[in-house]
C-alpha cells in the first residue's frame, strides 16, 4: 500500500473539513481521491483501459447478460433505490422554489350580522345622539354580504445565503440517493453474476458426479466379469459397488444446491420460484473468463465507486447544512404586499374604489432562544465532522476491498493453472491404469488410486474455475464498474 498517498488524501481531506467548517460561504470542495499507481502493474493483467460498463458481457454468455438486464429493471431493491431518487428529486424541486416569492391568490365571501349588544354598540353609545342610539344600531346589526379577492406575497431577502445552502443541501442529498441507486446497481449485477458462475460450477461438478456414476458402473459391470472369471474376488466386485453408492450419494446434495440457486437467481429477478428452470437447465456452454482485466487509471477510481461518490456527496450536504445552520443566527427579512378588491355588493367589487393594499419589509430578529439556534450549529458542525470521517473511511476501505480483490483473483488464476496441468496428467494417468487393469496387467488398487486422484482434481478444478469468476466479479465490484 502507498502510504505516501494515503496520508496525501487524508490530510487534503482533513483540511476540507476544517475549511469548510469555518467558511460557510464558498462552494463546498472535494478532497482529493489519488489511489495507488502499483495497481498498474499487478500480477492480475490489470491495465489502463477504461473500466468496461457492462463488464458481465466479457463472459460471452448470452444467458448471463439476460439475467442481468431482466434482474436491473424488476429487482425490488433497485427500484425502491430509484424512488429514493424521484423523492429526492422532488425535495430539491421544493428547496429550489424558496428562492422565488411565494404569491397567493384568495377570494371570499361571508354573509355577516353585527352583534346589538357587542363592542359597535358601545362605540355608538359614546357618538350617537341617544334619541336616534336604537334605530343606528338596529341599522347596523342588520346582516350584509361582503365579497373580497385579491392576491398577496412574500419573498425573504436571502442576505445569509439560508435558501441558497438549503438548496446546495439538497442537491448533495440527490446526489447521494443517486449513488444509492447505482450501488443498488452495481452490487446486484455483481449478485446475479456471481450466483450464475456458481450455479454453473454446480452444474459442472454434477456432470462429473453423473459422469463418475457411469464410469463406475461400467467399472463394476467389467468387475462382475472378471469375478465369474476367476480373474478377481468378491472384494474387489464389493469395493466397486460401495464406491458406485458413494458416487450417487453426491447427486442429491448437488441437485438440492442447484436449485437453491436457481431460486436465488429467480428472488434477484423478482419472479417466482421456477420461472427461470428452463432458462437455466443446461449451460450454453459458451461461458468464457477474460484473460485481462481492465481497471482504468488507479487515480479515477474514487470517481467510478458509488460508495465514495456517496460518501462525498453527504459530506457536501452536511457542509451546506452549517451554512443554513449559521445563516438562522441573524435576522431574516422578507418583504411582504398585498392587494385587495373589497365591497359589500358583487357588482362594485371590480371598481378601482374598492381597492385596499399594504407593501413593506419584516424583520424578525431572534434575541433569546436559550442558546437553541448555536446548539444547532455545533451539531451540523460535529456531524459534518462525522461525514468527513466516514468518507475517510470509505476511501481507505475501498483501497484494501481492490488490494484484496487484486490479489485473490492473481493467486486464484495461478491455482486454476496449475489444476489445469494437473487435471490433464491425472487423465493420462487414469486411461493408462483403466487399460492395463482391464488387460490384467495391474491389480484393481492401482486403478482405484488413478481413478480417485482424476476425480479429485476435476472437482478442485471445476471449483477454481468457478472461483476465478467469482473473484473477477470482486475486482469489477470493487472498481466500482
Amino acid at each position: 500500500m502507498n502510504k505516501k498517498a494515503l496520508n496525501r488524501v487524508l490530510g487534503l481531506a482533513t483540511a476540507a473539513i476544517l475549511l469548510s467548517a469555518c467558511a460557510v460561504g464558498p462552494d463546498f470542495k472535494s478532497p482529493d481521491n489519488t489511489l495507488p499507481q502499483q495497481w498498474r502493474t499487478t500480477t492480475a493483467q490489470l491495465s489502463s483501459n477504461d473500466v468496461e460498463k457492462e463488464w458481465w458481457k466479457l463472459f460471452n454468455d448470452s444467458s448471463l447478460t439476460d439475467l442481468v438486464s431482466r434482474a436491473l429493471e424488476g429487482n425490488a431493491d433497485v427500484r425502491i433505490a430509484a424512488l429514493r431518487v424521484a423523492q429526492s428529486r422532488a425535495q430539491l424541486k421544493g428547496a429550489t422554489g424558496s428562492r422565488w416569492p411565494n404569491v397567493n391568490a384568495s377570494g371570499a365571501y361571508s354573509r355577516e350580522r353585527q352583534s346589538e349588544n357587542g363592542v359597535n354598540t358601545r362605540v355608538i353609545g359614546l357618538i350617537a345622539p341617544p334619541a336616534q342610539r336604537d334605530q343606528i344600531i338596529s341599522v347596523l346589526s342588520e346582516p350584509f354580504d361582503v365579497y373580497q379577492a385579491g392576491v398577496d406575497a412574500a419573498w425573504e431577502l436571502d442576505l445569509w445565503s439560508r435558501v441558497r445552502r438549503s438548496i446546495e443541501s439538497a442537491d448533495a442529498a440527490l446526489q447521494a440517493s443517486g449513488e444509492d441507486l447505482h450501488d443498488a446497481q452495481l452490487s446486484l449485477a455483481a449478485e446475479v453474476v456471481r450466483t450464475y458462475l456458481e450455479l454453473r460450477g454446480v452444474q459442472e461438478q454434477l456432470r462429473i458426479a453423473t459422469s463418475d456414476v457411469e464410469l463406475s458402473t461400467d467399472l463394476v459391470e467389467l468387475t462382475s466379469y472378471r469375478v465369474k472369471g476367476g480373474l478377481v474376488d468378491e472384494l474387489d466386485l464389493s469395493t466397486q459397488r460401495a464406491r458406485l453408492s458413494d458416487t450417487r450419494a453426491n447427486i442429491p446434495t448437488l441437485q438440492q444446491r442447484e436449485t437453491q440457486i436457481r431460486s436465488a437467481l429467480a428472488l434477484l429477478l423478482n419472479v417466482e420460484p421456477g420461472a427461470l428452470d428452463a432458462q437455466l437447465a443446461t449451460s450454453s456452454g459458451s461461458l468464457s473468463l477474460p484473460t485481462t482485466v481492465a481497471g482504468g487509471v488507479p487515480s479515477e477510481v474514487a470517481r467510478r465507486r458509488p460508495d465514495i461518490r456517496r460518501a462525498e456527496a453527504k459530506l457536501h450536504a452536511a457542509t451546506a447544512e452549517i451554512g443554513v445552520a449559521v445563516a438562522d443566527l441573524y435576522p431574516r427579512i422578507t418583504l411582504t404586499g398585498d392587494f385587495v378588491q373589497q365591497s359589500l355588493r358583487a357588482s362594485d367589487l371590480s371598481e378601482w374604489g374598492s381597492r385596499q393594499w399594504s407593501i413593506g419589509p419584516s424583520i424578525s430578529v431572534p434575541i433569546f432562544d436559550g442558546s437553541r439556534r448555536r446548539s444547532v450549529v455545533e451539531i451540523r458542525k460535529l456531524q459534518q465532522q462525522e461525514a468527513a470521517v466516514n468518507y475517510q473511511r470509505t476511501v481507505l476501505r475501498a483501497w484494501h476491498e481492490i488490494e484484496n480483490a487484486l490479489s485473490a483473483y492473481t493467486a486464484e488464476q495461478q491455482r486454476n493453472q496449475e489444476l489445469a496441468a494437473a487435471l490433464a496428467s491425472s487423465r493420462d494417468a487414469y486411461d493408462i491404469a483403466r487399460v492395463r487393469y482391464s488387460h490384467g496387467l495391474v491389480n484393481y488398487l492401482v486403478e482405484l488410486d488413478a481413478h480417485r486422484t482424476l476425480l479429485q482434481v476435476e472437482r478442485a478444478y471445476a471449483e477454481s474455475t468457478t472461483q476465478v469468476g467469482t473473484q473477477l466479479v470482486a475486482i469489477y465490484k470493487s472498481l466500482g464498474g
